[in-house]
């Protein structure tokens, strides 16, 4: 498969090509480390990395993500933002949205969001994952960098997971060209971190709720050292910190390093 091609990206992007600079690699070893380190060059915002495949690629809690060019679209982004990194709280859950609306402009029905960092489609009584968000924060003398890693499966992938996985291609009949994916996602994109750049989690969050999976159910969240935390899901409040009502209150969960999975369910059927 040929390399994505930004010429016929920026035709689709319309009036926002030049708010996007785009280089597509055959390889690297992740689109985020890429990218990291051409901002410490000086790279511009909006500079955008898209690669065929990742020697290694990452995900939350150090988990890899594998891609290749036939069945998935892995790209990160830098977006600068001017003030400390405190006033981007929720910034996953804001990329997620752009994320989402992205995908349904090209006619995906069923999208849905976890929290922090997750898009899923439902799958059978249960959801699989779509694709995953990791966002790397930085700040020097110019404000704060966010760091925008991206990975979508074009196609449902194969082989032994730790999760169920799904793809574009079980919710469109057929899934277009990968430049024009990656251009629906950037227009959205824009529109999500320029809302996000003034009004914070707060201006998204209801877009955010809307497609939030478990909103209103009874969930566990499981960390890594500590024992199940149980209660009815609320959503998010305005700085993206999850909310449990719970038998004691109303707890706020800020740490990523959690997994929300419905309540009783303790055999990782669903997405961690």
């Amino acid at each position: 498969m040929a390399l994505l091609d930004p010429v016929l990206l920026k035709s689709r992007l319309g009036l926002l090509a030049g708010r996007f600079d785009v280089d597509a690699l055959d390889e690297c070893d992740s689109t985020n480390s890429e990218l990291m380190r051409r901002a410490e060059s000086g790279a511009p915002s909006g500079t955008v990395i898209v690669a065929d495949r990742q020697t290694a690629g990452r995900g939350r809690r150090g988990r890899s993500w594998l891609s290749a060019p036939e069945s998935s679209l892995t790209f990160s982004l830098l977006w600068r933002f001017s003030g400390p990194l405190a006033r981007l709280s929720g910034l996953s859950l804001a990329v997620g949205v752009g994320l989402a609306s992205g995908l349904e402009s090209l006619g995906a029905q069923g999208v849905w969001l976890k929290w922090p960092n997750d898009v899923l489609l439902r799958d059978g009584e249960g959801y699989a994952k779509l694709a995953g968000i990791l966002i790397e924060l930085s700040s020097d003398r110019r404000g704060t960098q966010a760091i925008i890693g991206i990975g979508l499966n074009l196609s449902p992938p194969t082989g032994d997971l730790p999760q169920p996985a799904a793809g574009l291609s079980q919710v469109l009949s057929a899934v277009p060209e990968r430049y024009v994916v990656l251009a629906a996602i950037l227009q959205e994109l824009h529109r999500v971190l320029e809302t996000f750049a003034v009004d914070g989690f707060f201006g998204l969050k209801t877009e955010w709720q809307q497609r939030h999976a478990w909103q209103g159910d009874s969930v566990q969240i499981l960390g890594e050292d500590a024992a199940p935390l149980v209660g009815r899901c609320l959503g998010a409040d305005d700085d993206g910190a999850l909310l449990l009502e719970t038998a004691s209150g109303i707890e706020r969960i800020f740490s990523g390093d959690v997994s929300v999975r419905p309540a009783g369910n303790t055999l990782g059927v669903h997405p961690a």
